[in-house]
């Protein structure tokens, strides 16, 4: 029997929703940690610590630990009824982690920390409390889900990105990453805060296409004839 073609697969036509290490690194290159420490912040959190975009605008500087290099996950921004955002906790139990971070993303995070409290102190604002949201609107309340996306379209268009992934790809990217870093499919599932094991290998197949094409180069090498 034929195909319906308005049913046929054509998820492979599509662009992976993820970034190669140089693809990331060519975006991290148009951004300025001085001149927009807040955006720069956001990507790197969300680029080097996989959190799903409402885990990151849920985040007080209480999750934050600098002594230890950690981030606390245990809670998420979501839309609620009739549009309303509203934060819960995390969907599942492997959804509440602690995610240790790089040093250069914890510096970069005590660095908007001390850019925050200048910025509201001018508004009138006091922000030294350990529930201050680590990224809020101009009247300190959560900023709208969207917001991320609006950045980084604004990113894109800017430098003319052929390759273009949606903020959830910065999660996809880091799971890309940890893989090619050698990590276990157990620690990335840890890592993400992925409930169910099948899901980590769902969503993340397509490191296993360079790893298998690695796997053979090395067997060539290694047989030698």
């Amino acid at each position: 029997r034929g195909l319906d073609p308005k049913r046929q697969d054509t998820a492979g036509d599509k662009p992976e929703n993820f970034w190669e290490k140089a693809e990331l690194e060519t975006f991290f290159s148009y951004l300025a940690p001085a001149q927009e420490p807040e955006k720069y912040t956001r990507f790197r959190v969300l680029a080097f610590g996989g959190l799903r975009r409402g885990e990151c605008l849920a985040l007080t500087w209480n999750d934050i630990d600098f002594t230890a290099g950690t981030i606390r996950v245990n809670k998420t921004l979501t839309q609620g009824v009739k549009g309303h955002q509203i934060v819960q906790a995390p969907k599942t139990k492997k959804g509440r982690r602690t995610v240790p971070m790089d040093p250069a993303t914890m510096a970069a995070l005590k660095r908007w920390r001390l850019r925050q409290m200048q910025k509201y102190m001018a508004l009138g604002i006091n922000t030294n409390q350990p529930d201050q949201l680590v990224f809020a609107t101009r009247f300190n309340t959560h900023k709208y889900l969207n917001q991320p996306e609006k950045w980084l379209k604004q990113i894109e268009d800017a430098h003319n990105t052929q390759h273009r992934i949606t903020v959830h790809g910065f999660r996809h990217s880091h799971a890309s990453a940890l893989f090619a870093a050698g990590a276990t499919i157990k620690e990335v599932q840890e890592r993400l805060g992925h409930e169910d094991v099948q899901t980590t290998l769902n969503v993340y197949t397509h490191v296993t296409k360079n790893q298998n094409q690695e796997a053979v180069e090395k067997l060539t090498a290694y047989l030698g004839f």
